[in-house]
């Protein structure tokens, strides 16, 4: 089957969350119908079934795709490869907003790793706390960066720290801006799906001046195990694209600024 010329073409990162869309409606999308729908070959869309179940965010079915297993998440190595270039994207803004001399805490996460990076690029003279061995490692290549560490029970899938160490250390502690991550975004609030992490998200929460949250589109809509901050404790978020109409709506309702990270 050739590609059609009569619609607008999606983009390769627009059609697969085009498929993350419809498998949160139903259980089960075919390749052929997809492909009808896109106005693509089916071997484009194949293509794009096997980029997504590489990264854990769906399972392959014969002649289509299904929904990921409840509860299972992508390990930290697959979500640092996913959406790739929107979490870069979303990572530069967010590093733009910080200035010198900004006192930070930032959790965990693929997309904040992306914001630590490029605050390492920029030089950003920063004092950051973070409980992130990642994040740490990137920023920490930064000569204007004071890295803080936190201590912790050590989550080897996530390279990360949790535990009632972690939460005491950033209890006390007091910074400028908190920029953290998130697994979903509906109109209830940010929610968490790692165990612990949605306890270390609250205390940074609770101990910063301005919080951000770094949010890239695949996760609008989708609601974890454990509540992190109701929409209206977000202060901004920023993300690679326009929430939806109705989580518009909510956020707006709330006061939460959005800032959408500029295209390629």
């Amino acid at each position: 089957m050739g590609e059609t010329t009569g619609m607008r073409r999606l983009r390769k990162t627009e059609r697969r969350d085009q498929i993350l869309l419809e498998l949160r409606l139903k259980p089960h999308v075919r390749i052929a119908e997809l492909a009808t729908r896109f106005g693509v070959s089916s071997e484009t869309v194949r293509r794009d079934v096997e980029e997504l179940s590489r990264t854990g965010l769906i399972s392959r079915a014969h002649g289509g795709a299904s929904a990921a297993p409840p509860g299972l998440r992508p390990d930290l190595d697959a979500r640092n490869r996913a959406r790739l270039p929107e979490r870069e994207r979303i990572g530069r803004l967010a590093a733009s907003l910080v200035q010198d001399g900004d006192t930070l805490m930032i959790d965990a996460g693929s997309t904040t790793l992306q914001l630590a990076r490029f605050l390492a690029f920029a030089g950003t003279a920063v004092v950051a706390i973070t409980n992130s061995l990642q994040v740490a490692m990137a920023l920490g290549q930064s000569r204007g960066a004071r890295v803080v560490l936190c201590p912790g029970d050590y989550l080897p899938a996530e390279a990360a720290v949790t535990g009632p160490e972690a939460l005491d250390f950033i209890g006390r502690h007091s910074v400028d801006k908190c920029l953290l991550g998130a697994a979903g975004l509906d109109d209830g609030g940010v929610s968490e799906g790692v165990a612990g992490f949605a306890a270390i998200k609250r205390a940074m929460l609770r101990q910063a001046a301005a919080p951000h949250f770094l949010i890239d589109a695949s996760k609008f809509g989708m609601r974890h195990l454990e509540s992190v901050a109701a929409i209206g404790a977000l202060g901004t978020v920023i993300a690679d694209r326009e929430p939806p109409p109705e989580l518009a709506g909510a956020l707006t309702e709330a006061g939460v600024q959005v800032l959408l990270a500029p295209g390629t």
